[in-house]
């Protein structure tokens, strides 16, 4: 099922990519060779957010940079649903009980990620075998359950992860949707965290919103549509794994139409790889052109984010804090080990596109 004809303003993302000059102008910025990246909770006007999972919480220097630049935690892979439901729809939230509350005991606030996604949870929600009564009331409760049991801690939830085609014709077939249909298993899945912790800011998140203009414009069709079926869409999630390569203003583009919207905005996936094509295909530019690339996509994002209202920057989020904990360079990840996706290095020292974000953060960028 397609969602209805937009009521938006699409013209940036239909129309050719807007080339201003400024949005090239962060690739000059430079950090400070050898000096500790500065605090970047102290720069930003709006919460700070990297991941972390269980095993960084043992290790004092991820703990030591994780509160010296963040203000926020999102658990990368602790609330996910292949650790927490099991075999006969049992629910274990241990592993998400301990990052929850390492946040919580170092002032730092907790974004849940993720509730519903589509690429998970199938195993036990077998929408073949399951009776369709049960496999409805077992969704219920797991929502319920999970948001429920953090009730008045938690910032926000993504509620539903990734549910636009990747070429942004239509919508995602899973067996949510088989179940309780291609909207329905998303309207249930809202309505459901919004009975249990009605003040948190719930999300529809998803990526290569700016990478792909016609997924952009699907992905806010459907919140719009949500939202015109009564759906508690509290906010966007833009994951901004970005394509280093997206022509300039494109990002612009995006941001600018997604406001049009009035919700909060969480930039809530940040990395953005130097390998064309995840390193499958021969790359013969300079590393020196792809950080200038890297650098000026990363500003342009960071400023389209500074340019929307206060009201609607929720938090700016890194998917990893150091270029180590990446998912690209992990070997339980991609495992290219020559990436360098993220505002810090290896040793948390400022990677070249920190400063492009600090400066348009602080109102520098272009002075």
């Amino acid at each position: 099922m397609r969602a209805d004809p937009p009521r938006l303003n699409r013209r940036a993302l239909l129309a050719a990519p807007i080339a201003l000059a400024a949005c090239d102008r962060f690739a000059a910025a430079r950090p400070v060779p050898g000096a500790p990246a500065p605090p970047l909770k102290s720069i930003a006007p709006f919460p700070i957010g990297a991941t972390g999972m269980t095993g960084q919480l043992d290790q004092p220097d991820w703990v030591e940079l994780m509160l010296r630049h963040g203000s926020q935690l999102t658990p990368e892979w602790e609330q996910k649903m292949e650790r927490t439901l099991g075999p006969g729809f049992n629910h274990d939230f241990s592993a998400s009980d301990r990052v929850v509350a390492f946040a919580r005991d170092n002032g730092l606030r907790v974004h849940g990620h993720t509730l519903i996604w589509y690429s998970q949870g199938s195993e036990v929600f077998d929408d073949a075998t399951v009776s369709r009564a049960r496999f409805a009331a077992e969704y219920d409760r797991y929502v319920s359950t999970f948001v429920g049991r953090y009730r008045g801690k938690m910032a926000g939830w993504d509620v539903v992860n990734e549910p636009v085609a990747e070429d942004g014709d239509g919508l995602r077939d899973c067996h949510w949707s088989r179940a309780l249909g291609m909207e329905g298993y998303m309207i249930r899945a809202f309505e459901q965290a919004h009975a249990a912790d009605p003040d948190a800011v719930l999300f529809l998140n998803e990526y290569n919103l700016e990478n792909i203009p016609a997924k952009g414009a699907a992905f806010l069709r459907l919140v719009e549509r949500l939202l015109k079926l009564g759906a508690p869409v509290g906010g966007i999630g833009n994951q901004s794994h970005l394509d280093i390569e997206i022509p300039a203003g494109r990002i612009t583009a995006f941001m600018r139409d997604a406001a049009s919207l009035g919700l909060p905005i969480h930039v809530s996936e940040l990395d953005f790889p130097l390998q064309r094509d995840g390193g499958r295909m021969p790359d013969l530019r300079s590393t020196a052109e792809r950080r200038a690339q890297q650098v000026a996509r990363v500003g342009e994002l960071a400023e389209a984010f500074m340019a929307l209202p206060g009201r609607q920057r929720y938090a700016f989020t890194t998917w990893g804090l150091r270029d180590t904990d990446s998912w690209l360079l992990r070997e339980d990840g991609k495992n290219r080990r020559d990436e360098s996706p993220l505002l810090l290095d290896a040793a948390g020292r400022p990677n070249p596109a920190w400063q492009a974000v600090a400066d348009a953060f602080s109102g520098r960028a272009g002075a």
